[in-house]
């Protein structure tokens, strides 16, 4: 295994590095590490490693929702008002219905396995879209309307009400029927979830204010408690689900809310674990690839692709409506919300190690849609910021106002 291990992240962290030289996301030249080191390739990577693959995503996932969690701007959600709500799930509920009617027709799943795909394919990246974001903070550009802030409260939200629905339709697909209770475990899911994690989350907030220890093993708690909930999925089962993914979010939202400065180190903690979990979590997801398979789907792939994210858009300017932004403006929002990565790479490969019919089809269009959006959605937000967003200089000292105040709109 260590001898796996050692070519897995010196290739991932060369290859990254070739791609944030030509412009691109790093993370493409992870991917490209797990396809040409894994068994259909080189096959240099130790079988143990890829038996615990879907394991590893997981605990990837993990830290990348907490990290969502506790950097929660509630401030900012408040502030940007619906349009940041409907962002949270309108745009996604357009990609999968496009998804739903395409996929049948190009890649010949069937609605259920569409409707999989689609969760797949459907949230947006933070891992990308975050960080451009923070920088258009710190250029105060677009800021004197929120759009920042409007893109990465609704991104990170985004991800989970994807992961629930993904959630829901791969026990659909296992289980190949349609039944209403499969239906009704979706609102129990996010409902018992965000629960389960406003409880802990308080709990969690008064044991870290009582007692005092380092912020280390407070992440090691956080952790485990992720963990428990996460395993607790198991034991619910016909019409009552529960999401350990949404209780994780929400305990971590909650404690950033609770103890702000307690959080804002346990998230610099958390990154530190996610320097070595990012790139084992897209050479993973490389090395599953089926260069074969990925060939197959070839055009028709990209095709779904493309019209998904036609769809998604539209989906975002529907968010948008009544709101003072100018056109320009909600042009840019469309183009900065299709970057793809952290949950693709992270739930893509989920559906093959179910053994589900569709499993291969699925892992293959998820590491197109990262290879196709990631770079062209992080050069569309880096060109169009500049023409289509307003650059308030004179806003150092003021409050980010309402999205919704009409007085604040610039041609």
């Amino acid at each position: 295994m260590l001898l796996s291990l050692a070519p897995a992240f010196l290739c991932a962290m060369i290859l990254g590095w070739v791609m944030q030289r030509l412009h691109l996301p790093a993370l493409l030249g992870m991917l490209l590490t797990g396809v040409l080191l894994g068994p259909y390739a080189a096959n240099l990577l130790d079988a143990s490693i890829l038996g615990i693959s879907s394991q590893l995503r997981q605990i990837a996932l993990i830290i990348v929702l907490t990290r969502a969690g506790l950097g929660m701007d509630f401030g900012a959600l408040k502030r940007v008002g619906r349009p940041a709500v409907l962002l949270c799930f309108v745009p996604a509920c357009f990609e999968i219905a496009g998804t739903v009617l395409l996929a049948p027709v190009l890649l010949g799943l069937s609605v259920v396995e569409s409707a999989v795909l689609g969760a797949v394919i459907a949230a947006v990246s933070p891992a990308v879209v975050v960080p451009k974001m923070l920088r258009l903070t710190q250029k105060k550009r677009g800021t004197d309307k929120g759009i920042p802030q409007l893109i990465m409260a609704g991104a990170s939200v985004d991800d989970v009400f994807v992961i629930v629905l993904f959630t829901a339709f791969t026990d659909m697909a296992a289980g190949q029927n349609f039944s209403v209770q499969q239906l009704l475990r979706i609102p129990t899911s996010i409902l018992l979830g965000a629960a389960a994690g406003t409880l802990c989350g308080l709990a969690l907030a008064a044991f870290f204010t009582a007692r005092h220890m380092r912020d280390s093993m407070k992440v090691l708690i956080l952790l485990s408690v992720s963990f428990l909930l996460v395993s607790a999925e198991a034991y619910f089962t016909g019409a009552v689900g529960f999401s350990g993914l949404i209780a994780i979010v929400v305990y971590a939202a909650v404690l950033g809310r609770k103890v702000p400065a307690a959080s804002a180190r346990l998230s610099a903690k958390y990154a530190k674990p996610w320097v070595a979990a990012e790139p084992l979590l897209f050479v993973l997801i490389g090395a599953a690839v089926n260069p074969a398979a990925a060939w197959k789907t070839g055009a028709a792939a990209v095709l779904l692709i493309a019209g998904a994210l036609v769809i998604r858009m539209m989906g975002v300017w529907v968010s948008m409506l009544k709101t003072p932004l100018s056109g320009k403006e909600r042009l840019f929002c469309m183009a900065a919300y299709t970057p793809k990565a952290t949950v693709q790479a992270a739930i893509g490969g989920i559906p093959l190690a179910m053994g589900l019919a569709c499993g291969d089809t699925v892992l293959s269009v998820a590491v197109l849609a990262i290879f196709l959006t990631a770079p062209l959605g992080a050069f569309a937000i880096d060109a169009l910021a500049p023409r289509l967003l307003h650059c308030d200089v004179q806003q150092e000292t003021q409050d980010v106002p309402s999205i919704g105040t009409a007085q604040n709109n610039h041609p």
